[in-house]
């Protein structure tokens, strides 16, 4: 029998994506896409981030929480970035959050989830009574709001050494982290999310007074891990 010369190995090759919505926003171009089973945004042409995995994400949250002072009760939790909802996930399936704030800049991150395909990832969470969506810039709010947060768990980037925009520079810079450092209760935790370590962030950190910094990893399948970066106010 002659050998079968033609193998097909149509399985493994991606599907394209599919544009689902393209808008122009104050800060550029963002764009919601569905790949097969998945979500992607996009934002001024720089993949921001999907749901295929989501594990740093929920790590955020997490290791955030678990960070936290022993015995703190019901305490709150500002995220940073909407995104795909899987941190919002995260922090609502938690019964010991009490409120969840979630600051979001672009309106149509906020309308893909609570009326667009988004929904069947956050719906839930976004119903939930603890939940409130704040629709401002992240940097601005964290200038100019009073309230404390035990936790500010950020994730607007792909980290502090490879920004979306120009802009958001500012929230890792010396000012940016004082602001972080403001908004935290005593003993309370900043988590920053990125696709990549910095052992430069890290220092930046203690520079601006925090303390416990350290970085955790999340393995992924090609390239350098995901990691969230921790640092905690002592006072």
């Amino acid at each position: 029998m002659e050998p079968d010369t033609q193998t097909y190995t149509c399985a493994m090759v991606p599907p394209a994506p599919v544009t689902l919505d393209r808008r122009e926003g104050p800060f550029g171009e963002i764009v919601l896409r569905e790949r097969g089973e998945h979500f992607e945004i996009i934002a001024n042409g720089c993949f921001l981030m999907d749901t295929s995995d989501g594990r740093s994400e929920r790590l955020l949250i997490d290791a955030a929480l678990g960070a936290l002072p022993a015995g703190r009760t019901g305490p709150s939790v500002l995220i940073g970035g909407l995104g795909v909802g899987f941190s919002l996930v995260r922090a609502a399936e938690e019964e010991r959050w009490g409120r969840i704030v979630v600051v979001e800049r672009e309106q149509a991150i906020v309308d893909w989830h609570r009326r667009g395909p988004l929904d069947r990832i956050s719906g839930a969470a976004l119903a939930d009574p603890r939940t409130e969506v704040v629709h401002t810039d992240l940097v601005a709010h964290l200038r100019t709001a009073t309230e404390r947060y035990d936790a500010l768990c950020l994730d607007i980037d792909n980290g502090p050494d490879w920004t979306v925009t120009e802009d958001n520079g500012s929230l890792y810079s010396p000012t940016g982290l004082a602001h972080c450092h403001d908004r935290l209760t005593p003993g309370g935790v900043l988590a920053v999310w990125s696709a990549q370590p910095s052992p430069a962030f890290e220092q930046a950190l203690r520079n601006a007074g925090f303390s416990g910094v350290r970085t955790e990893e999340v393995a992924v399948a090609r390239g350098v891990p995901d990691v969230v970066h921790l640092a905690s106010r002592s006072h």
